[in-house]
């Protein structure tokens, strides 16, 4: 009789959340999946250190959600989707991981994604862009709180897009380059600007004479004004396009944004306008004031790009550990998640139920140049906020 009524008294217990369940006895593990050689090698660093500071102030410190450690296992994707989805898998299989994060080139991320479908386990894509990823290739498991290839086109179009404007495109030859293209050409439909050449380059590209000669050709045979927009990651071909000298046709170069070092070269395009993902002065949170504040004191340089994107990530851990009291179980996060609010670095983010994509603002900028700085400076002309973007639902589960 004594130890049933101290079995009812235990049981009791744990369902008031007098104790802790008996599965917070053990770390959360979290597998953090980047391209940390290879081409992305710059924006693979900046998510693994936006990662780690983002837990660090989340959970003020400790590491610790619900009364369980956090546990992160780095692995590198090599930039090869076949190595993305072998590392994913010993992730998943071989270390027991409880969630995973990453994914920089899109390419690799979906490979990963059949992945996470398989082992029932939740992946939540930092940074890879290509719409198909919360699209056609999507699953349930994949969660994202890098922007996707629609948000940075509807942005864009917004900055770019007006009357009476023709548009040329040079992207990359893979998902990255052609999902934005084509979600970039979607946005623009209501503007009455028009797209009327697109071409594409292999990523490693670093001699654009061909490409550029051709938009050329084809945007000086049009009226109005023109511009050429570039969908790039990595390595960034503004100063080869500067140098083949567009303002002889009357074509402006125009883009989104970028890590800062890849911005030096935007300062030979003063009042060049575009959208952007982040860039360090421009939101207003006490989350951003921290990060800034932080990341200048520890690394003697603001934070980037990606930074504030591995931040973003570590802000949707802790926020759905915290409101599963740490409940690791799939099925329990996923519905945890799905319609989830997190704050971040760039305010409120929302996981929207449909895919799963991250709802979030993005920000119009004008170029400036600031001789005491590397790199221009995206002067904030308009905070495009989750209202403000019809960002359409692409999967068809």
């Amino acid at each position: 009789m004594t130890r049933l009524k101290f079995l009812l008294a235990a049981a009791t217990a744990i369902g008031l959340g007098l104790v802790p369940p008996a599965f917070a006895a053990g770390p959360v593990k979290v597998a953090l999946i980047a391209d940390s050689t290879g081409p992305l090698e710059a924006y693979a660093k900046q998510t693994i250190a936006g990662f780690q500071l983002g837990l660090e102030f989340y959970t003020k410190g400790t590491m610790t959600v619900a009364g369980r450690k956090i546990e992160v296992i780095l692995k590198d994707s090599q930039t090869k989707p076949d190595v993305g989805r072998n590392v994913l898998s010993e992730a998943f299989g071989d270390q027991d991981v409880d969630i995973a994060v990453g994914g920089t080139s899109s390419a690799v991320a979906l490979a990963m994604l059949p992945v996470a479908e398989e082992f029932k386990k939740v992946l939540i894509v930092e940074p890879a862009v290509a719409d198909a990823i919360t699209g056609d290739k999507w699953n349930r498991y994949i969660f994202r709180t890098g922007r996707n290839s629609s948000q940075d086109a509807i942005s864009n179009a917004v900055a770019v897009g007006k009357p009476g404007t023709v548009i040329a495109t040079l992207a990359q030859d893979y998902a990255f380059g052609r999902d934005g293209v084509a979600a970039f050409k979607a946005a623009l439909a209501t503007t009455g600007a028009k797209i009327v050449a697109e071409e594409y380059a292999p990523p490693t590209t670093t001699d654009f004479t061909a490409p550029a000669q051709r938009i050329f050709d084809a945007l000086s045979k049009q009226p109005g004004r023109k511009v050429l927009f570039l969908i790039w990651a990595g390595g960034n071909p503004m100063a080869a396009l500067k140098s083949l000298a567009p303002e002889r046709y009357g074509i402006e170069i125009a883009t989104g944004g970028n890590i800062l070092p890849a911005m030096a070269a935007y300062k030979d395009f003063p009042g060049m306008e575009g959208a952007t993902y982040y860039y360090y002065a421009i939101p207003k949170n006490p989350a951003n004031d921290w990060l800034v504040a932080e990341h200048t004191k520890r690394f003697n340089a603001p934070p980037d790009f990606f930074t504030a994107g591995g931040f973003s990530a570590a802000a949707s851990v802790v926020a759905a550990l915290t409101k599963t009291n740490g409940d690791t179980k799939t099925e329990t996060l996923i519905t945890a998640m799905e319609g989830m609010s997190f704050e971040t670095p760039k305010g409120k983010m929302i996981f929207r139920k449909e895919d799963h994509q991250a709802l979030q603002s993005m920000y119009g900028f004008k170029i400036a140049v600031d001789p005491k700085l590397a790199w221009a400076v995206p002067e904030l002309t308009k905070e495009i906020g989750i209202d403000d973007m019809q960002v359409p639902i692409m999967n068809k589960r």
